[in-house]
């Protein structure tokens, strides 16, 4: 299933494409001190738009980044020219490609499946001396019709469900430290350690390191499986706040499981409630 990412060559040939929409969905943690807004405003693929995942949340919850109701996210993309009948690709500044498969996943989320992540995003494109561009874009509106598909998400009582359960398989895309509880924890959260009879598969373990791309299929199911997880099975990805647990999904999209859940309150949601239990080490 390659039509989750493409190429920077790709995307160069397709530009002009009426039907092609370029997304910078860049995100950064504030202890990381980098201003993505600043960034694509300095410099960006030309076309594109920017793609707050902070912004186009649900500010009803105390959560960061959470799902949006349909009719928001459908506003807000319809004002970024972003809508029905477009081919949208995705990119992100960090390379990896954490936030690019956040908006990718929201996307699909909201029934939206002609949408794509550039493979090594930013980085791989300056790399290669490709065009940028410091001019806005002026999208021009576009009608977005939202199609909700609850089966790409799990709330926290699912989540606490499915421990009695048993029925999903729940992989953690987290470092092996802060899943076991020994490293300290990158969001304020109460509680260390990780949701019982969960896994753990590192995001970063599917990308390749130097040119920053996703592994070839055969070695992300390799990995997957070398992590103790059961492709056959259901499967709910889980993280710090619900945005690198979406390159599990992109990774398991690529072998073929296009199912995979996305725990949406992920650590920061199970680290700071009462009746949530732990495990370490």
């Amino acid at each position: 299933m390659t039509d989750a990412l493409v190429t920077t060559d790709w995307l160069e040939a397709h530009l002009d494409a009426p039907d092609v929409r370029v997304v910078d969905a860049s995100y950064y943690l504030k202890i990381q001190n980098r201003d993505p807004k600043g960034e694509f405003a300095d410099e960006h693929i030309p076309g594109a738009v920017f793609f707050d995942i902070d912004d186009i949340a649900d500010d009803r919850s105390s959560l960061p980044h959470m799902l949006p109701p349909p009719e928001k996210f459908a506003a807000k993309v319809r004002r970024l020219g972003l809508g029905d009948g477009n081919r949208i690709v995705v990119y992100d500044t960090n390379g990896g490609g954490s936030a690019a498969c956040r908006a990718w996943w929201m996307f699909r989320v909201f029934g939206h499946r002609e949408v794509s992540v550039l493979d090594g995003g930013f980085p791989k494109w300056l790399r290669e001396q490709r065009p940028v561009t410091n001019q806005p874009t002026a999208p021009r509106e576009r009608h977005f019709t939202a199609r909700v598909d609850t089966t790409l998400v799990r709330a926290v009582g699912q989540i606490l469900a499915n421990l009695e359960t048993g029925r999903e398989q729940v992989v953690d895309a987290r470092s092996p430290g802060r899943w076991r509880g020994t490293d300290p924890e990158l969001w304020p959260v109460a509680k260390v350690g990780r949701i019982p009879g969960s896994l753990n598969l590192p995001f970063v373990d599917l990308i390749d390191g130097r040119a920053k791309t996703f592994l070839p299929p055969e070695i992300i199911r390799e990995r997957f499986e070398a992590a103790g997880v059961d492709l056959k099975r259901p499967i709910v990805a889980s993280c710090g706040s619900g945005v690198t647990a979406c390159v599990l999904a992109l990774g398991l999209h690529l072998i073929g499981r296009d199912d995979a859940a996305i725990y949406d309150g992920s650590w920061v949601e199970w680290g700071n409630r009462d009746d949530t239990p732990v495990e370490t080490n």
